[in-house]
């Protein structure tokens, strides 16, 4: 069984850290069910364990070194936080199949709002095709970034997981190179022109979990 947990308001960064640390070790043993979070962040910074010093720009806002795997990202108010705490003890021990799942994950849940995301060899998170943008310098497509994944795994819970925008001030993202990755940019489903609201994208990440994990309460 899979507990879905929604939290009000912004969230303190180390306080969602704090309280992921304490799920894992009860679900690792045995003393509560796997979970889903659902939290916004004020503005923030986040340094996976590969981020090179050189990608903060501008720190402009708190930054947190955090040991899920990735580069430098950014959290902020109008993005989706979906912590993912999840036993792969009982679900497979395969890092690289996770990740797949939770990038196929987002990939469904956009498609309900007719958005259609993409994978991108040698670029971590799920991407936007931008026909309607200037082609990059080299005259390849452009691409903006709409979700992020970085997780982190502690006997085989996992922790961490996808950031979605909904509505965030794509501005703050100017502060990082996010990801390690030039040339793209970012997008939200604002951006993109949908009327989608937070408890929208709520809604359609819980009736695909159960597509891509199963097994899911309330």
């Amino acid at each position: 069984m899979v507990e879905w947990i929604t939290a009000d308001g912004l969230t303190d960064y180390d306080a969602a850290v704090a309280f992921m640390e304490a799920r894992v070790a009860a679900i690792h043993d045995g003393r509560a069910d796997e979970a889903i979070w659902l939290v916004e962040h004020p503005p923030l910074y986040t340094a996976g364990t590969s981020a090179r010093d050189g990608d903060l720009l501008d720190a402009r806002f708190p930054v947190h070194a955090t040991g899920r795997g990735g580069q430098y990202t950014y959290h902020g108010p109008g993005q989706r936080i979906v912590y993912v705490m999840l036993d792969l003890n009982r679900r497979g021990r395969d890092v690289r199949a996770f990740v797949g799942k939770l990038e196929a994950w987002v990939i469904a849940s956009l498609a309900e709002f007719g958005v259609t995301g993409v994978i991108r060899d040698g670029r971590v998170g799920v991407w936007v095709s931008r026909p309607d943008k200037a082609p990059l310098p080299d005259g390849s497509p452009r691409d903006d970034k709409i979700a992020a994944i970085g997780v982190k795994l502690r006997r085989w819970v996992s922790f961490h997981g996808i950031a979605i925008n909904v509505e965030p001030d794509l501005s703050h993202y100017g502060g990082i190179v996010p990801c390690g990755i030039s040339g793209h940019g970012a997008t939200s489903l604002v951006d993109l022109g949908l009327p989608v609201g937070m408890p929208d994208l709520d809604l359609a990440l819980r009736r695909q979990f159960g597509t891509i994990f199963g097994g899911s309460r309330s």
